[in-house]
């Protein structure tokens, strides 16, 4: 194997374009990532702000659910 040399100026050159490929390639992944992210926090905020310590008794619940439903069908 033969070895090359190469100064710090263009191996960070080097490392700079390559990691510029990756994220253009990769630019959709990173995209979903980070709005994936953003709405685990929305809903954790949301979950939170929604923790009063009362509750809906669960009959009452599904029968307002079924009356939502029908109403849009």
């Amino acid at each position: 194997m033969d070895t090359i040399t190469i100064n710090r100026k263009e191996l960070k050159k080097i490392i700079r374009e390559t990691f510029e490929d990756v994220i253009n390639d990769k630019k959709n992944l990173i995209g979903e990532a980070v709005v994936e992210a953003m709405e685990d926090i929305g809903l954790a905020k949301a979950m939170e702000q929604g923790r009063t310590g009362e509750y809906v008794d669960t009959s009452k619940f599904k029968k307002k659910l079924a009356s939502k439903i029908k109403r849009l069908k």
